[in-house]
Formats: C-alpha cells, sequence, structure tokens
C-alpha cells in the first residue's frame, strides 16, 4: 500500500504529532508498506537526512491553546500541494490534525483518494473550530475514516464535528525504555524526581518547583531533573535562584535517544500539567521505563493512568496535593516497585505493533468506501526539497 503521512508540524522540532508521525512511517515500512511523509520542516539537514521525506513549506511559531504551534502559514503552497498528492499515486492520505492550516487542511481539499484523519488536541474550546465549522465541517466529510488518539480527544472534535470517530491511542516504544543505563552522576544515592516537558505555563512546573522547594528541607537526598526547553526556562531559572534551591538539574532540550536514560536515572516521575492534554505520552514513557507516577488528575492523563495502581493522580494546580503524593512515593520505596511494574505491564498494551495493527484496519475499511488513485511512481522533481 502506498501511503502519504501529512503533518501540520515542524518536522525538525520535537513534539507528540511529530514523533507519532515518525513512529507510525517507520512501522508501516517494516511492514513493507511504502510510506512518504510530508510537512514543514525548519532544518534542512533533517529534510536531507530522510529521502522518504517532503518537506512542504517553512514552519512560523503560532501561539495555540497555551503552547506554540510551528506551521507553515504560506498560501502560496497550493500548486505544489495540488501536485503531491494527485500526481503521487497514493492509496491513502492519511492526516494529522486534517483542519490545521495551511498543508493538511489544503491537501484534503486538493485530494482525489482515500482520506483518513487522525485527530490529536484537546481543548475546553476552539475558537477556530467554532467560527469555521460551515466551512470546515465539508472538509470533515472528505474523510473516509477518522481517528481520534483518546476519549478526551474524540469528544472534543465530535463536539464541533458529530461522527464515527475510532480511539487509537499514540503508542509507544517499550523496549527503547527498557534496560537502559542510568546516568553514573544521577545514581549517587539521592532520590531523583524527573520533569520532562516543554517550559510552559501548560505544563505546570512551576507547581512541581514550588512542591520541591517545600519537601526539599525535609529531604535533603531529594533531587529534581528537568529534562525540556521552553520560553519560560529563564523565568524558572530565576525562581530557583530567589529560592537558593540546590540539587535542581536543568537538563534543557535532551534528544530523543537520550531521554529513556533520563527515566532510568529517576525514583519517581511528575507531570503536573493544568490542562489540554489529549494524551499522556510522558507517562506511557515513564511506565515503560518502570517508573511510578505523580501527575495531575486531567482528561488526557486519567485516559492512561490508574489512581492507586500505577501512579497518584492529585488535582491539577494544588501544590498541596503534589507534595503530599510526592512525600507518599518518597517514604515508599515498596510501593514505588510496585507502581513501576504495575506501569510496564500497562504500556505493554500501548506498544508500536499493536497500534498500527489498528491503523492499517482503518486504512483497508476505508479504502472499502473510498476509489483510491492509481499508484504510479512519483518522479525525482516531486521529491525535490
Amino acid at each position: 500500500m502506498k501511503v502519504g503521512l501529512v503533518s501540520a508540524y515542524d518536522y525538525a522540532h520535537p513534539g507528540g504529532v511529530t514523533e507519532h508521525v515518525r513512529h507510525l512511517a517507520a512501522g508501516l515500512r517494516r511492514r513493507g508498506h511504502d510510506v512518504t511523509v510530508f510537512a514543514p520542516c525548519s532544518d534542512k539537514e533533517v529534510a536531507e537526512r530522510d529521502s522518504d521525506f517532503v518537506r512542504v513549506g517553512r514552519p512560523f511559531p503560532i501561539p495555540m491553546h497555551g503552547s506554540v504551534a510551528r506551521i507553515t502559514v504560506s498560501l502560496h503552497l497550493t500548486n505544489r500541494i495540488k501536485h503531491y498528492v494527485r500526481d503521487g499515486g497514493f492509496d491513502v492520505l492519511h492526516y494529522h490534525e486534517p483542519l490545521m492550516p495551511v498543508l493538511p487542511v489544503t491537501a484534503l481539499r486538493l485530494s482525489r483518494t482515500c482520506n483518513v484523519g487522525t485527530f490529536h488536541a484537546f481543548a475546553r474550546s476552539n475558537v477556530g473550530y467554532y467560527y469555521g465549522k460551515p466551512l470546515l465541517k465539508r472538509y470533515v466529510r472528505r474523510l473516509h475514516a477518522r481517528i481520534a488518539v483518546s476519549n478526551p480527544a474524540r469528544e472534543f472534535v465530535r463536539h464541533y464535528f458529530p461522527g464515527d470517530y475510532r480511539v487509537i491511542p499514540n503508542g509507544i516504544d517499550v523496549k527503547r525504555f527498557q534496560n537502559q543505563a542510568p546516568y553514573p552522576d544521577l545514581r549517587d544515592g539521592m532520590c531523583n524526581l524527573l520533569f520532562v516537558g516543554r517550559l510552559e505555563y501548560r505544563k505546570g512546573l512551576g507547581y512541581l518547583l514550588r512542591a520541591f522547594a517545600q519537601l526539599k528541607p525535609q529531604y535533603p537526598n531529594l533531587r529534581l531533573i528537568i529534562v525540556g526547553d521552553g520560553p519560560l526556562r529563564r523565568w524558572y531559572g530565576n525562581f530557583l535562584a530567589r529560592k537558593q534551591l540546590d540539587d535542581v538539574v536543568m537538563a534543557g532540550y535532551v534528544p530523543a535517544s537520550e531521554l529513556p536514560r533520563y527515566y532510568a536515572s529517576c525514583d519517581i516521575f511528575c507531570s503536573p500539567a493544568t490542562g489540554d492534554e489529549s494524551f499522556g505520552i510522558v507517562l506511557l514513557e515513564a511506565m515503560a521505563s518502570g517508573k511510578p507516577i505523580v501527575a495531575t488528575s486531567i482528561d488526557g492523563f486519567r485516559e492512561v493512568l490508574t489512581h492507586g495502581r500505577d501512579g497518584l493522580l492529585v488535582e491539577r494546580k494544588s501544590r498541596r496535593q503534589l507534595s503530599y503524593a510526592l512525600q507518599t512515593l518518597i517514604n515508599n520505596p515498596a510501593l514505588r516497585q510496585e507502581m513501576g511494574q504495575a506501569g510496564l505491564v500497562k504500556a505493554r498494551r500501548y506498544d508500536w505493533e499493536r497500534v498500527i495493527d489498528e491503523v492499517t484496519d482503518v486504512y483497508r475499511q476505508a479504502l472499502d468506501q473510498a476509489q483510491p488513485a492509481p499508484s504510479v511512481r512519483l518522479e525525482p522533481s516531486l521529491s525535490s526539497r
């Protein structure tokens, strides 16, 4: 099967949708499918490294839902996109966030083949969906199958565009997070808390820093490891300086290849996000590493974490509950071990091979409803960056 994966987001920038697309493409190729990824890309080297990747436009940072979306907003790409989607001979075009400008929604409008859309986002509301509904519903009707990565994501998009959405979760490469060697300088007898995420308000790191400041005098051997970068890095650094907090490691951006070793180096993983998370991929990474979790009780996290079994859920924006939950696990190594093992068992249910089984099943069902374009080889000129 010839499949085109269309993503709105900068392929060179780490993010949940981009990682999802990258793993999905690799898994489909392992099964013998011919896969091309279309996305904007800010790094020419990244674009040139993958012969099955086509760079479409340059991304620009756009504030969205308390974060920053790096998408292309050029309106001059229509002819180029039309060339790819109509002349590429794809059996299936799979759009990730199909209603995002400009690439996915334009490709969907111009496509003459089988269209599948995955909706990743979750938010309390969406102004674009609300005001654009009369126009966008015509694009949604062009999808032969619709996927949502979680129940919260499904309910969110279904509020604006009713219909059938099959829930297929994000995947995790469990083997990548197992049997990893911790960093020796971080396994020195201290109890390590780990945060992984973009340094922006909605990820809730500020609440964890305040909880850490409260716990540190009582637990001198407590250390906080922060993996990630973002617009609030300087603010958090100033907070640490004002509070004169020791034993906080600001690791910054960490390549995906090194991330499993940070999980292996921690005793407790903490994700205090304040909302708008459709799925807890970082929770799955911690589970695959066999680590217990403290996380906020938000929709996307409740989808993954069972309170009292593989971690502890606390009220969002509650430093008191966050501190108490962390203290519970700090004081109880046996409970940490038990929860970590339960999480590992659960993580295996989300293995990428299972996810790809479900996605290819959706492709087959969608093809039954659509008349796919004939499979033809892309000319060399079409793969120019």
